[in-house]
Order: C-alpha cells, then sequence, then structure tokens
C-alpha cells in the first residue's frame, strides 16, 4: 500500500519561501503523475500543482504560477513544491496526490487516486 507524507508545512511571513516535501513509500512513483491540492479554512479544496512523468510537464494554478514550482526526485521518490513570494491567501492545508492513470484532467481530485494527509502552511501578513 502506498502513503504519501508531506513535510515542510509552517508558519511564514508574507514575501516568505517554504519548501513541501512529500516522500512515497511502498512503491516507486516515478511512472506517476504527482501534484499538490490546498484547502484553506471553510473553502473548498482546490489544485494546485502537478507535474506529469514524461517530460516532467508542469501545470500550475492560476494562482500560483510564477511564484511556485512543482519538481520530483525520482531516486527519492519525492516531489517537491517550491513556494516563493507567499501570500496570506495561501494559508492552507496542502495536500501531496499521486496517479497512475493516463487520461483525464489532472487539475481534479477524482483524477488522483493516491492521496497524504495534508501539511499547514500558514501566512502571516
Amino acid at each position: 500500500q502506498v502513503q504519501l507524507v508531506e513535510s515542510g508545512g509552517g508558519l511564514v511571513q508574507a514575501g516568505g519561501s517554504l519548501r513541501l516535501s512529500c516522500t512515497a513509500s511502498g512503491r516507486t512513483l516515478s511512472s506517476s503523475v504527482m501534484g499538490w491540492f490546498r484547502q484553506a479554512p471553510g473553502k473548498e479544496r482546490v489544485f494546485v500543482a502537478a507535474q506529469l512523468p514524461t517530460f516532467r510537464r508542469s501545470y500550475y494554478a492560476d494562482a500560483v504560477k510564477g511564484r511556485f514550482t512543482i519538481s520530483r526526485d525520482n531516486a527519492k521518490n519525492t516531489v517537491y513544491l517550491q513556494m516563493n513570494s507567499l501570500k496570506p491567501e495561501d494559508a492552507a492545508v496542502y495536500y501531496c496526490v499521486a496517479s497512475d492513470y493516463t487520461a483525464g484532467s489532472v487539475s481534479t481530485e477524482t483524477f488522483y487516486h493516491m492521496w497524504g494527509q495534508g501539511t499547514q502552511v500558514t501566512v502571516s501578513s
């Protein structure tokens, strides 16, 4: 059984940076789509970023484009989310996701069948 474990969340001032990590155990995810969602208090969970295994093509939500970067280290079975120029509205629980599906939209929750427990990101103004 695959487990996704996020780390790197915490408290940061607006304008600062954080790097989230998500390490998978149980099997390799080098051929899987990996990504991140987030959920702010009282709001729906939304797509943040995803990266395909082939050519490592990346997709981003408009709200984070130009500030966040997704990357992966297949040797470590880990995906990262580098978050720069953080804003108070980026505060949320961030979830790592992974999928073996080859069809569908990477920005939808239903595309993913592997989810982490989440890590809290708090941004102070």
